[in-house]
């Protein structure tokens, strides 16, 4: 049952979620915002417009609503006119509910429009053309650039960027050794009939996945997915500039000791995942404590954890971004950036402690990921890193987020630190394991 609405209940939503209205200047406006709430960009639910009262300022400098009215012939007015205006001019067509509230005086009223989300983007036809309107805090902006990409993508409207064809590409451009031998690995068969064949556009190697190719409507030529690309391309990098990694080890706590270790790798994404988790291993080495009778070997992090942390930075990052995927190791720590804000409408504070929903920003490669047994379910990623890394007697995971990145900080067992520190002012031995 929802909520009943009345001012007291729209003063605890969001400021993003209502807009307050008070003489109603602009009944355009009202409905391109109307619009921007069926959108629901920042996923709230919706919103609601109220006419009638005015948001204002109070001594302190804190917002206040003070409430002004309609009267009977302006609340008609404007009703229909914004009613009007949500079919003819919003495509697909909005219908927004009426609520009417008894205002300041018994002459006059306040009306409320309220608009749930939809699945559909909505687009509001303006003087100079169709705008998708969204609500970014408390103004109603015109979606442009990678906000409309992304509330397209949303509601599928596009597909996500894996699943898109990467037009400069053809079937020549994908390694058939590589995907042969990704087909093994999921137990698929591997002739060299079944491999050829599952470049058909009609033809797919899941039912959960789409084709590894599409055929172009005009030039009838079959382009691979960038999906396909990035798994088994012969050089990913000369069509998706952004895919490819950086690790780099510092001996000390910062970056300020000039004799890092660096490897700039490139090739695809399931090689770059093979050679960053060499590289990972040689940093979850065990030590033994001998003042612990009951656990005396120290892992100075599980490798479990530091391969689930390395697959969701590589699936999950934007790859329609140019910066690469940056490991650093640290004396202390290992950190893990993936490049791309969070997807729209994860709450960065239930992000961080995994409790928010499963989200995926390419899909398709989670579930290869998923399937090569490189992480765990679903899902699960957050959760399980903690989960591990808690049974490991390290210090929990912490996520720093930003408008262009999302960074995991592992830090590694104290105990396993304090026993490899230095003797007499000498550096500790470490593994320089090469990438195979």
């Amino acid at each position: 049952m929802s909520p009943q609405i009345d001012l007291d209940f729209l003063r605890r939503r969001e400021s993003e979620q209502v807009e307050w209205k008070a003489d109603v200047a602009d009944v355009h406006n009202v409905a391109a915002t109307l619009s921007a709430f069926a959108n629901d960009l920042t996923n709230l639910g919706g919103g609601y417009v109220v006419c009638g009262v005015q948001e204002e300022k109070d001594a302190h400098g804190f917002p206040r609503l003070v409430e002004t009215g309609l009267s009977a012939a302006r609340f008609k007015e404007v009703e229909g006119r914004v009613m009007d205006l949500c079919r003819t001019l919003v495509t697909p067509a909005i219908t927004p509910t009426v609520t009417e509230l008894q205002g300041p005086t018994p002459d006059r009223r306040i009306l409320i429009f309220t608009q749930p989300a939809t699945p559909h983007a909505h687009t509001f036809r303006a003087s100079d053309g169709g705008k998708h309107y969204v609500r970014i805090s408390r103004e109603t902006r015109e979606a442009r650039n990678g906000v409309l990409r992304d509330l397209l993508v949303r509601k599928a409207a596009i597909p996500s960027w894996d699943q898109r064809p990467c037009h400069a590409a053809n079937v020549a451009d994908i390694d058939l050794i590589a995907l042969r031998d990704t087909m093994a690995r999921m137990g698929m068969p591997t002739d060299d009939g079944a491999v050829e064949s599952s470049l058909r556009p009609d033809v797919s190697l899941h039912a959960l996945v789409p084709s590894l190719c599409v055929m172009e409507p005009l030039t009838r030529t079959a382009r691979p997915r960038n999906f396909a690309i990035l798994l088994f391309g012969r050089e990913p990098q000369k069509f998706i500039p952004g895919a490819f990694s950086f690790f780099s080890l510092y001996p000390g706590r910062d970056r300020s000791h000039p004799h890092a270790e660096r490897h700039e790798l490139a090739g695809t994404a399931l090689e770059q995942i093979r050679r960053l988790t060499s590289l990972l291993e040689a940093q979850a080495s065990t030590v033994f404590d001998k003042t612990d009778i009951a656990d005396p070997n120290k892992s100075r992090y599980p490798m479990d954890a530091l391969k689930e942390a390395l697959v969701n930075t590589v699936a999950h990052r934007d790859y329609e971004l140019y910066d690469p995927v940056r490991i650093t190791v640290f004396e202390d720590r290992i950190e893990l950036m993936s490049p791309g804000s969070l997807l729209l409408g994860v709450d960065p504070v239930a992000f961080q402690k995994g409790q928010s929903g499963p989200r995926w920003r390419n899909q398709v490669l989670a579930w290869f990921f998923n399937r090569l047994k490189f992480a765990q379910g679903e899902g699960q990623g957050i959760p399980a890193i903690r989960r591990m890394m808690k049974a490991a007697g390290c210090p929990p995971p912490k996520f720093a987020v930003t408008e262009v990145s999302v960074t995991c900080t592992l830090r590694a067992n104290r105990r396993a630190v304090a026993l490899t520190q230095p003797i007499h002012g000498q550096k500790a031995p470490r593994s320089r394991r090469k990438p195979r």
